[in-house]
């Protein structure tokens, strides 16, 4: 009997002093949330789309309220790129626009930010400029109809 007691309590033990050592001393609100990038407004270059975008295009998307703002760096391939930042209370909007270099070339654009409680976090997303200034819609759809294979697309990327 006093050999089952003994077990029992070197288990309790043992049990309590895992949930201790589990506790980190954060409440939940002061845990890292990781930003979020989302409504980004060009289409994604995807198979079998293959939909590419105009040069020089604008783009915007939505940043989460929890970062620090100021530590935003948006580039395209690896290039720092100018933006803007439009604080609407529960998000952020950034805007930009594809530098006209860019032109007829697949390109990443990368956001990385810092949020506040010293989370890091990234998005991007891959487009097609397409070779040539486009006036009309029906132009890009021409475009996009004329487009063969992604491993012709991709010998610059």
């Amino acid at each position: 009997m006093k050999k089952i007691l003994k077990i029992l309590f070197l288990f309790s033990a043992l049990i309590s002093s895992y949930n201790v050592a589990a506790y980190n001393g954060k409440s939940v609100d002061e845990q890292c949330k990781k930003p979020r990038f989302d409504h980004f407004s060009l289409p994604i270059y995807k198979v079998p789309e293959r939909i590419v975008v105009a040069p020089e295009s604008e783009f915007s998307f939505r940043l989460s309220s929890k970062v620090a703002a100021e530590t935003l760096k948006l580039t395209i391939k690896k290039k720092a790129i100018k933006y803007t930042i439009e604080n609407k209370n529960s998000f952020y909007l950034i805007t930009s626009k594809i530098p006209a270099e860019y032109t007829g070339k697949f390109v990443r654009i990368s956001a990385n930010v810092t949020a506040k409680l010293e989370c890091k976090g990234q998005g991007g997303w891959l487009i097609k400029v397409a070779d040539a200034k486009v006036e009309t819609k029906a132009e890009l759809e021409v475009i996009v109809e004329t487009k063969t294979t992604v491993e012709d697309d991709c010998e610059e990327y």
